[in-house]
Protein backbone atom coordinates (compact mmCIF):
# COMPACT_ATOMS: atom_id res chain seq x y z
CA UNK A 1 0.00 0.00 0.00
CA UNK A 2 1.31 3.71 -0.82
CA UNK A 3 0.90 6.13 2.03
CA UNK A 4 1.76 9.61 1.11
CA UNK A 5 3.95 11.84 3.76
CA UNK A 6 2.14 13.47 6.12
CA UNK A 7 3.74 17.22 6.12
CA UNK A 8 2.98 19.47 8.75
CA UNK A 9 -0.10 20.77 9.81
CA UNK A 10 -0.61 24.57 10.31
CA UNK A 11 0.14 25.79 14.35
CA UNK A 12 -3.13 24.96 15.98
CA UNK A 13 -4.68 27.26 18.41
CA UNK A 14 -4.10 24.90 21.76
CA UNK A 15 -5.92 26.88 24.30
CA UNK A 16 -9.63 26.31 22.38
CA UNK A 17 -10.59 22.76 23.39
CA UNK A 18 -13.29 23.36 20.61
CA UNK A 19 -11.16 23.66 17.24
CA UNK A 20 -12.10 20.43 15.88
CA UNK A 21 -15.78 20.94 16.72
CA UNK A 22 -18.01 19.55 19.45
CA UNK A 23 -20.55 16.92 20.55
CA UNK A 24 -23.69 17.35 23.27
CA UNK A 25 -23.63 14.63 25.68
CA UNK A 26 -26.24 14.02 28.46
CA UNK A 27 -24.92 14.66 31.47
CA UNK A 28 -27.71 15.06 34.23
CA UNK A 29 -27.46 17.53 37.02
CA UNK A 30 -29.54 17.25 40.02
CA UNK A 31 -31.91 20.31 38.74
CA UNK A 32 -31.87 19.08 34.91
CA UNK A 33 -31.89 15.26 34.30
CA UNK A 34 -31.96 16.39 30.51
CA UNK A 35 -28.66 18.71 31.06
CA UNK A 36 -26.65 18.13 27.80
CA UNK A 37 -23.07 19.57 27.89
CA UNK A 38 -20.67 20.47 25.15
CA UNK A 39 -18.00 18.62 24.70
CA UNK A 40 -15.12 18.98 22.48
CA UNK A 41 -13.77 16.53 19.63
CA UNK A 42 -10.80 15.15 19.52
CA UNK A 43 -8.86 14.24 16.44
CA UNK A 44 -10.11 10.37 16.92
CA UNK A 45 -13.69 11.43 17.49
CA UNK A 46 -13.78 13.70 13.96
CA UNK A 47 -12.15 10.29 12.47
CA UNK A 48 -15.00 8.03 13.41
CA UNK A 49 -17.63 10.86 14.52
CA UNK A 50 -21.25 9.66 15.86
CA UNK A 51 -24.39 10.57 14.59
CA UNK A 52 -25.01 14.60 15.90
CA UNK A 53 -21.02 15.97 15.65
CA UNK A 54 -20.75 19.52 14.58
CA UNK A 55 -17.16 19.15 13.39
CA UNK A 56 -15.32 22.49 12.40
CA UNK A 57 -14.98 23.42 8.40
CA UNK A 58 -13.42 26.50 6.46
CA UNK A 59 -16.13 28.28 4.43
CA UNK A 60 -14.14 27.22 1.20
CA UNK A 61 -13.67 23.91 2.05
CA UNK A 62 -17.80 23.49 2.89
CA UNK A 63 -18.46 25.04 -0.98
CA UNK A 64 -16.34 22.58 -2.39
CA UNK A 65 -17.85 19.69 -0.59
CA UNK A 66 -21.69 21.32 -1.63
CA UNK A 67 -20.47 22.00 -5.20
CA UNK A 68 -18.58 18.61 -5.60
CA UNK A 69 -22.09 16.88 -4.27
CA UNK A 70 -24.25 18.94 -6.60
CA UNK A 71 -22.28 17.92 -9.68
CA UNK A 72 -22.03 14.40 -9.11
CA UNK A 73 -26.04 14.03 -7.93
CA UNK A 74 -26.79 16.09 -11.23
CA UNK A 75 -24.83 13.55 -12.85
CA UNK A 76 -25.87 10.27 -11.84
CA UNK A 77 -29.21 10.80 -9.62
CA UNK A 78 -31.37 11.50 -12.17
CA UNK A 79 -30.65 8.15 -14.32
CA UNK A 80 -30.59 6.05 -11.40
CA UNK A 81 -26.71 5.29 -11.67
CA UNK A 82 -26.38 6.00 -7.72
CA UNK A 83 -27.03 7.76 -4.99
CA UNK A 84 -24.37 10.88 -3.93
CA UNK A 85 -24.41 11.22 0.05
CA UNK A 86 -22.54 14.14 1.81
CA UNK A 87 -21.52 14.52 5.41
CA UNK A 88 -23.19 11.47 6.11
CA UNK A 89 -22.11 8.60 8.15
CA UNK A 90 -21.14 5.38 6.57
CA UNK A 91 -21.06 2.06 9.11
CA UNK A 92 -18.61 -0.71 7.58
CA UNK A 93 -19.25 -4.26 7.21
CA UNK A 94 -15.46 -5.06 8.17
CA UNK A 95 -14.75 -5.99 11.63
CA UNK A 96 -12.89 -3.51 14.07
CA UNK A 97 -13.42 -1.06 11.53
CA UNK A 98 -15.14 1.81 12.96
CA UNK A 99 -17.62 4.11 10.90
CA UNK A 100 -16.68 7.68 9.05
CA UNK A 101 -18.07 10.68 8.18
CA UNK A 102 -17.06 11.43 4.18
CA UNK A 103 -17.10 14.86 2.28
CA UNK A 104 -18.49 13.35 -0.29
CA UNK A 105 -19.72 9.26 -1.31
CA UNK A 106 -21.05 7.79 -4.53
CA UNK A 107 -22.74 4.89 -3.74
CA UNK A 108 -23.80 2.96 -7.22
CA UNK A 109 -26.78 -0.35 -7.28
CA UNK A 110 -29.37 2.26 -5.40
CA UNK A 111 -31.89 4.54 -6.90
CA UNK A 112 -34.08 5.70 -3.75
CA UNK A 113 -32.70 8.40 -1.28
CA UNK A 114 -33.43 7.75 1.89
CA UNK A 115 -33.17 9.92 4.87
CA UNK A 116 -29.54 8.27 6.02
CA UNK A 117 -27.82 9.65 9.43
CA UNK A 118 -25.97 6.45 9.06
CA UNK A 119 -25.32 4.75 5.53
CA UNK A 120 -24.74 0.70 7.06
CA UNK A 121 -23.26 -0.84 4.61
CA UNK A 122 -24.28 -4.10 5.70
CA UNK A 123 -28.04 -3.55 5.89
CA UNK A 124 -28.10 -1.94 2.70
CA UNK A 125 -26.20 -4.32 1.04
CA UNK A 126 -24.16 -2.01 -1.36
CA UNK A 127 -20.85 0.09 -0.60
CA UNK A 128 -19.55 3.51 -1.76
CA UNK A 129 -17.05 3.10 -5.13
CA UNK A 130 -16.05 6.46 -5.05
CA UNK A 131 -15.41 8.34 -2.09
CA UNK A 132 -13.97 12.34 -1.96
CA UNK A 133 -11.99 13.61 0.80
CA UNK A 134 -11.55 17.59 1.42
CA UNK A 135 -8.49 18.46 3.79
CA UNK A 136 -8.18 20.99 6.49
CA UNK A 137 -4.74 21.85 8.11
CA UNK A 138 -6.48 21.11 11.49
CA UNK A 139 -7.09 17.25 10.58
CA UNK A 140 -5.06 16.88 7.48
CA UNK A 141 -3.80 13.43 9.03
CA UNK A 142 -6.63 11.76 9.28
CA UNK A 143 -7.54 12.15 5.33
CA UNK A 144 -3.87 11.76 3.99
CA UNK A 145 -2.80 9.11 6.23
CA UNK A 146 -5.19 7.43 8.62
CA UNK A 147 -8.28 7.13 6.08
CA UNK A 148 -5.89 5.88 3.30
CA UNK A 149 -5.16 2.56 5.39
CA UNK A 150 -9.26 2.34 6.40
CA UNK A 151 -10.87 2.64 2.88
CA UNK A 152 -8.93 0.53 1.62
CA UNK A 153 -10.01 -2.68 4.18
CA UNK A 154 -13.43 -1.12 3.25
CA UNK A 155 -13.27 -1.96 -0.43
CA UNK A 156 -14.04 1.57 -1.47
CA UNK A 157 -12.58 1.32 -5.15
CA UNK A 158 -11.25 4.95 -5.77
CA UNK A 159 -10.51 7.60 -2.52
CA UNK A 160 -9.79 11.04 -3.88
CA UNK A 161 -8.07 13.19 -1.47
CA UNK A 162 -8.65 17.18 -2.33
CA UNK A 163 -5.46 17.86 -0.29
CA UNK A 164 -4.76 21.50 1.18
CA UNK A 165 -0.85 22.47 1.42
CA UNK A 166 -2.18 26.07 1.87
CA UNK A 167 -0.53 28.16 5.21
CA UNK A 168 -1.79 31.23 6.79
CA UNK A 169 -5.59 31.01 5.25
CA UNK A 170 -4.20 30.72 1.85
CA UNK A 171 -5.45 27.22 0.28
CA UNK A 172 -2.89 25.58 -1.88
CA UNK A 173 -4.73 22.25 -3.66
CA UNK A 174 -3.43 19.26 -5.20
CA UNK A 175 -5.25 15.81 -5.92
CA UNK A 176 -4.20 13.14 -4.67
CA UNK A 177 -6.21 9.50 -6.46
CA UNK A 178 -5.91 6.44 -5.08
CA UNK A 179 -6.92 3.13 -6.33
CA UNK A 180 -8.23 -0.43 -4.82
CA UNK A 181 -5.75 -3.18 -6.51
CA UNK A 182 -5.88 -6.20 -4.33
CA UNK A 183 -6.04 -6.01 -0.79
CA UNK A 184 -4.45 -1.53 -0.71
CA UNK A 185 -4.56 1.46 -2.78
CA UNK A 186 -2.02 2.92 -5.16
CA UNK A 187 -1.56 6.22 -5.96
CA UNK A 188 -2.20 7.26 -9.45
CA UNK A 189 -0.66 10.21 -11.05
CA UNK A 190 -2.79 12.71 -12.37
CA UNK A 191 -2.85 13.38 -15.85
CA UNK A 192 -0.97 16.18 -17.82
CA UNK A 193 -3.32 18.79 -16.82
CA UNK A 194 -3.43 17.51 -13.48
CA UNK A 195 -6.92 16.69 -13.52
CA UNK A 196 -8.04 13.17 -12.00
CA UNK A 197 -10.83 11.22 -13.51
CA UNK A 198 -13.84 9.94 -11.26
CA UNK A 199 -14.62 6.73 -12.38
CA UNK A 200 -17.85 6.08 -11.57
CA UNK A 201 -19.47 9.34 -12.83
CA UNK A 202 -17.23 9.78 -16.15
CA UNK A 203 -16.21 13.11 -15.09
CA UNK A 204 -12.60 14.73 -14.78
CA UNK A 205 -11.70 16.67 -11.48
CA UNK A 206 -9.26 19.13 -11.76
CA UNK A 207 -8.45 22.64 -9.47
CA UNK A 208 -8.50 26.28 -10.38
CA UNK A 209 -7.30 28.21 -8.13
CA UNK A 210 -8.14 27.70 -4.77
CA UNK A 211 -11.09 25.42 -5.78
CA UNK A 212 -12.01 22.23 -7.71
CA UNK A 213 -13.78 21.95 -10.84
CA UNK A 214 -15.15 19.57 -12.51
CA UNK A 215 -15.35 18.80 -16.45
CA UNK A 216 -17.15 16.43 -19.11
CA UNK A 217 -14.87 14.50 -21.08
CA UNK A 218 -14.59 16.73 -23.57
CA UNK A 219 -12.98 19.81 -21.11
CA UNK A 220 -16.12 21.67 -20.28
CA UNK A 221 -16.22 22.84 -17.07
CA UNK A 222 -19.08 22.83 -14.52
CA UNK A 223 -20.42 25.67 -13.30
CA UNK A 224 -19.81 26.94 -9.83
CA UNK A 225 -22.09 25.44 -6.73
CA UNK A 226 -25.13 27.83 -7.25
CA UNK A 227 -24.88 27.28 -11.54
CA UNK A 228 -24.82 23.46 -10.63
CA UNK A 229 -27.90 23.60 -7.94
CA UNK A 230 -29.83 25.71 -10.54
CA UNK A 231 -28.70 23.53 -13.44
CA UNK A 232 -29.58 20.54 -11.37
CA UNK A 233 -32.89 22.20 -10.53
CA UNK A 234 -34.07 22.81 -13.66
CA UNK A 235 -32.96 19.59 -14.94
CA UNK A 236 -35.28 17.72 -12.66
CA UNK A 237 -38.28 20.04 -13.22
CA UNK A 238 -37.76 19.07 -17.37
CA UNK A 239 -37.53 15.69 -16.14
CA UNK A 240 -40.79 16.06 -13.92
CA UNK A 241 -42.27 18.08 -16.74
CA UNK A 242 -41.68 15.42 -19.04
CA UNK A 243 -42.75 12.49 -16.83
CA UNK A 244 -46.03 14.48 -16.55
CA UNK A 245 -46.60 14.79 -20.11
CA UNK A 246 -46.48 11.54 -20.43
CA UNK A 247 -48.55 10.14 -17.72
CA UNK A 248 -51.39 12.76 -19.51
CA UNK A 249 -50.72 11.33 -22.74
CA UNK A 250 -50.89 7.62 -21.22
CA UNK A 251 -54.44 8.51 -19.68
CA UNK A 252 -54.97 10.69 -22.90
CA UNK A 253 -54.10 6.66 -24.45
CA UNK A 254 -55.92 4.79 -21.86
CA UNK A 255 -58.76 7.07 -22.16
CA UNK A 256 -59.02 6.66 -26.27
CA UNK A 257 -58.49 3.03 -25.69
CA UNK A 258 -61.71 2.95 -23.58
CA UNK A 259 -63.89 5.06 -25.58
CA UNK A 260 -62.78 2.21 -28.77
CA UNK A 261 -63.61 -0.72 -26.44
CA UNK A 262 -67.71 0.80 -25.59
CA UNK A 263 -67.83 1.74 -29.14
CA UNK A 264 -66.71 -1.60 -30.22
CA UNK A 265 -68.68 -3.04 -27.62
CA UNK A 266 -71.82 -1.21 -28.68
CA UNK A 267 -71.44 -2.06 -32.32
CA UNK A 268 -71.12 -5.65 -31.44
CA UNK A 269 -74.69 -5.29 -29.46
CA UNK A 270 -75.93 -3.60 -32.60
CA UNK A 271 -74.75 -6.28 -34.58
CA UNK A 272 -76.74 -8.95 -32.55
CA UNK A 273 -79.67 -6.70 -31.84
CA UNK A 274 -79.54 -6.45 -36.04
CA UNK A 275 -78.99 -10.57 -36.44
CA UNK A 276 -81.48 -11.26 -33.62
CA UNK A 277 -84.09 -9.28 -35.72
CA UNK A 278 -83.42 -10.72 -39.09
CA UNK A 279 -83.81 -13.50 -37.72
CA UNK A 280 -87.34 -12.99 -36.49
CA UNK A 281 -88.08 -11.71 -39.45
CA UNK A 282 -86.97 -14.93 -40.94
CA UNK A 283 -88.98 -16.64 -39.12
CA UNK A 284 -92.55 -14.63 -38.99
CA UNK A 285 -92.17 -14.81 -42.88
CA UNK A 286 -91.78 -18.07 -42.47
CA UNK A 287 -94.70 -18.77 -40.42
CA UNK A 288 -96.99 -16.24 -42.53
CA UNK A 289 -95.88 -18.45 -45.39
CA UNK A 290 -96.85 -21.21 -43.92
CA UNK A 291 -100.33 -19.44 -42.70
CA UNK A 292 -101.06 -18.17 -46.26
CA UNK A 293 -100.39 -21.81 -47.67
CA UNK A 294 -102.61 -23.46 -44.61
CA UNK A 295 -105.55 -20.75 -45.83
CA UNK A 296 -105.40 -21.63 -49.07
CA UNK A 297 -105.44 -25.61 -48.38
CA UNK A 298 -108.76 -24.84 -46.20
CA UNK A 299 -110.24 -22.85 -49.52
CA UNK A 300 -109.76 -25.54 -51.81
CA UNK A 301 -107.35 -23.29 -53.80
CA UNK A 302 -104.23 -26.07 -53.48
Amino acid sequence: MTHPIATAPAPLPEDDPFRYGWRYVRRPTPDDPDHLEQVPLTLENVLHPEVGDFIVHSDRHETDRMYLTAVLRARLEPHGQAIVLSDVRVAWDVPDLRPHGPDVMVIPGLRERRDWSTFDVAEEGVRPALIIEITSPETRENDVVRKVAHYARAGVAQYVIVDNLGRRGERQLRLLDYRLVGDGYRLQPPDARGWVHLEVAGLWLGVEGDHVVCYTDNGTAFGDYATVVQQAAEAEARARAAEEQAQREAAARAEAEALARAAAEQARAAEEQAQREAAARAALEARLRELETELRRLQGLV
